[in-house]
Order: C-alpha cells, then sequence, then structure tokens
C-alpha cells in the first residue's frame, strides 16, 4: 500500500520533470518558511513561480487541484513572501500555480501513467480568503 506522502513526493517529482521539460527552470524544491511549505520554486522566463503540487490516486474525493483551500493559499503567500525576503530583488514578477497530478497507474515503486494538468496563475495574493 502507497503512503499519501510517498504518493505526493511522486507527483512532485513528476511535475518537476514536467516544467523542466517546458523550459522552466528549478530554483528550490520543499522550501520551508516557518510551518509553511513550497512545492516547487521555479523560473518560467523571467517569472518567478510558487508552484503547489496535489496528486490523487483517483478522483474518488474530488480533482487535486481542488485540494487546494483558500487556507493553503495563505500558507503558501505567507512563504513566498518569506522566500522573496531573501532575494536580492524582491520585486520580481511573481506568479502562483498549481500542478494537479492524477495517477492513473501505479506499481509499487512509482507512478507508471499519469495525468498532469498545469494551472498557471491559479491563484494571486490578496484573494485568499
Amino acid at each position: 500500500m502507497h503512503t499519501p506522502q510517498w504518493l505526493g513526493a511522486e507527483g512532485e517529482a513528476i511535475a518537476a520533470r514536467y516544467l523542466a521539460a517546458h523550459g522552466c527552470r528549478i530554483v528550490e524544491r520543499n522550501y520551508r518558511y516557518h510551518r509553511n511549505e513550497i512545492d516547487i520554486i521555479a523560473l518560467d522566463g523571467e517569472v518567478l513561480c510558487f508552484i503547489e503540487v496535489k496528486t490523487r490516486a483517483s478522483l474518488g474525493k474530488g480533482h487535486p487541484a481542488e485540494s487546494v483551500t483558500p487556507r493553503k493559499r495563505q500558507e503558501i503567500i505567507r512563504a513566498a513572501t518569506g522566500y522573496l525576503a531573501t532575494r536580492p530583488d524582491p520585486w520580481i514578477t511573481c506568479r502562483f500555480d498549481v500542478i494537479a497530478v492524477l495517477a492513473r497507474s501505479l506499481d509499487e515503486r512509482s507512478i507508471r501513467n499519469c495525468e498532469i494538468e498545469h494551472i498557471k496563475a491559479a491563484f494571486m495574493a490578496g484573494d485568499e480568503g
């Protein structure tokens, strides 16, 4: 049986490969700011993207992107603010994306087949409530 942590880590690895294949440069993975985390921080050209990855093995509990709740968006925005404070140029153009990974086939070590949906600009700072 696969744990939710295993499924999440597999989904994040798939998302990172997907982003790289689509021309993004991964800057950080699993960035933590206090109790908040951003799964992937990547550059898409000149745009700094804060990306939440949600992975599910079925649609039984809804689409993976639906689990990015207003509270989760607040946490991501908090962590992004902390990350930007560490940069020499915190005024870079930013975007908040969601990558939904729906596993269609699993084996004991990996997700063998999946659907990936990249929702660019899924939310903005200020609309988290």
